[in-house]
């Protein structure tokens, strides 16, 4: 019945099952599971035991001096400045609007306001999908667990880099594929099509934000095929699905059109791809290897790997060849390179959750069941129906608003909220020079220091202008003749000397404890200046 507003309203949902309808007011101020989850997840990116992961990774330094240096001479970096032994040489800065807009960040809100701005993103991006996941017709809690499988697998990316900003345009990118294609199957829904339209708008933003746009290129591929296959197979459907994959090519089209929209044009792509095809480089960096499975991310996504399997094997209904195609692309990204674990997860997460949930509570399967145990799962569904329906119904995002807010305040006040220092966000010592820099500082050592390539974001973050580093983790800058000399170094390999002492190497800053410390420790022509727990700092003697 419908009533006064402020009363709670009833509606009867599969037949027999009366879900309550929450008054305006409630469904304003009261947080649904998403909010939850997007409040917890800031809360623990932001303040707490997740926060010191955002600053592992030194690249965050590079990016945001690059910004600054965007922002000083209003123009895209086109060669490199940070780095002593390719200084000048060309370099392709492909994530530059990324590094202006952090950099604009730090320059208002310092460290504390590039994590906050890096935790509300990958926030926002998992409530997200939790929302598009029920959409689709997602139980709440096989939505829920999968999300959580799917944040675990993600923990081992949680940098505060550009590419958390590729996981919230992937989430997008495939809603906007996933309901034109469904809305194609169903009925004309001229209004659904026009949204593939935004593709390119998308690929415009994505494109100069971070190299990830590739992912998008290939969805569309992977639906243009599985349509061509729908319209040879389906004779009768075949003038819809076609009206369909015209709008579809048309959109990839210019899709791959506005990744040409860019400072380097088709050199960007050349340039990629070089990148991304030597074997050399992708042998050799840790986050294009395989997953070793024995770190809880992995675990998580070998879960939902296994759990993705099943769902497969149990849908009674035919599997849309989209969602197949997709599940084949995720689950060999995440095992062919640990960096694809993120974004793998998160679209197995939106494809499968549906088909599970779908699949536990099926009615056909229920008859063949013991009474007992046909009524459990009723009851099961009936309340997976219920919160579902509600969680829904919810759309007021008062308090993730609320956080937000209060975040933004914290970070004005420079990580205080009133007298307590709630947030300071810090380059972790345990694993930077963080004393050894200071150190270095204090006594006006402005020449280049060989250091660890991890390390090169740090050092540029700390030192550019004054000084420049040898080696950072722009490994596509730098090349593999020079890489190949640079492990020799680290791994104290044959010839190890000589690259030291071809270019003319005299401050080295190495991990303490580690091959090359303890072998310069050893050789005369080097003296050790200072020492932490950290690194060491190493000097030539004249």
């Amino acid at each position: 019945m419908i009533g006064n507003p402020s009363q709670t309203v009833e509606r009867r949902v599969s037949g027999s099952t009366e879900v309550r309808i929450p008054p305006a007011w409630f469904r304003l101020f009261i947080p649904s599971v998403a909010d939850l989850i997007f409040i917890v997840l800031l809360i623990a990116l932001t303040y707490g035991a997740l926060a010191p992961r955002l600053l592992k990774d030194a690249g965050t330094g590079w990016h945001i001096r690059n910004g600054q240096q965007i922002l000083l001479t209003h123009s895209i970096t086109r060669i490199d400045t940070f780095s002593y032994t390719m200084h000048g040489q060309p370099w392709y800065a492909w994530e530059w609007l990324y590094d202006v807009l952090i950099a604009a960040i730090y320059q208002a809100l310092g460290l504390n306001g590039v994590v906050f701005f890096t935790a509300a993103v990958i926030a926002a991006t998992f409530a997200l999908v939790l929302r598009l996941t029920l959409r689709q017709g997602g139980g709440l809690p096989v939505a829920v667990i999968l999300l959580l499988l799917a944040v675990g697998a993600s923990t081992i990316h949680f940098f505060a880099r550009p590419h958390v900003l590729s996981w919230l345009l992937t989430v997008i990118w495939f809603q906007l594929l996933d309901t034109s294609e469904t809305a194609s199957e169903t009925a004309a829904h001229p209004e659904q099509d026009r949204r593939l339209l935004w593709l390119p708008v998308i690929m415009l933003l994505w494109t100069n934000l971070h190299g990830g746009f590739l992912l998008g290129i290939a969805l569309c591929g992977l639906y243009l095929i599985a349509g061509l296959i729908r319209s040879f197979s389906n004779r009768e459907d075949r003038p819809k699905i076609g009206r369909w994959l015209k709008r579809l090519a048309i959109a990839s089209l210019l899709s791959v059109l506005a990744t040409f929209v860019n400072p380097y044009g088709y050199k960007l792509h050349v340039h990629i791809c070089s990148y991304l095809f030597n074997r050399f480089l992708m042998n050799h960096i840790d986050e294009f290897l395989s997953p070793n499975f024995h770190g809880v991310a992995q675990q998580c996504f070998a879960a939902m790997l296994l759990i993705t399997a099943a769902a497969v094997a149990t849908k009674r209904q035919k599997l849309r060849l989209s969602h197949l195609l997709v599940i084949i692309f995720a689950a060999y990204s995440g095992l062919y390179a640990s960096r694809n674990l993120s974004v793998s997860s998160i679209l197995l997460t939106l494809i499968v959750a549906p088909i599970l949930s779908a699949s536990i509570f099926d009615t056909d399967a229920l008859q063949k069941m013991t009474s007992w145990l046909r009524g459990l799962i009723s009851r099961g569904s009936a309340f997976a129906s219920r919160m579902t329906d509600m969680e829904l119904r919810f759309r007021g995002h008062f308090w993730p608003a609320m956080a937000v807010l209060l975040g933004l305040l914290v970070c004005i006040q420079y990580g205080r909220l009133g007298t307590q220092q709630v947030m300071d966000a810090q380059f972790d010592a345990k694993r930077f020079p963080v004393q050894a820099v200071e150190v270095i500082a204090q006594r006006g050592i402005n020449d280049p220091i060989f250091a660890p390539d991890y390390w090169g974001g740090y050092l540029i973050y700390r030192f550019f202008p004054e000084a420049r580093v040898f080696v950072d983790d722009r490994h596509d800058l730098y090349g593999d003749d020079f890489l190949k000399d640079y492990l020799k170094v680290m791994h104290v390999q044959p010839d190890w000397e000589k690259f030291l002492n071809e270019r003319r190497v005299h401050l080295v800053l190495a991990p303490a404890g580690g091959s090359l410390a303890n072998i310069l420790k050893e050789t005369p022509v080097w003296k050790v200046t200072y020492e932490d727990s950290t690194a060491v700092l190493f000097q030539r003697a004249m």
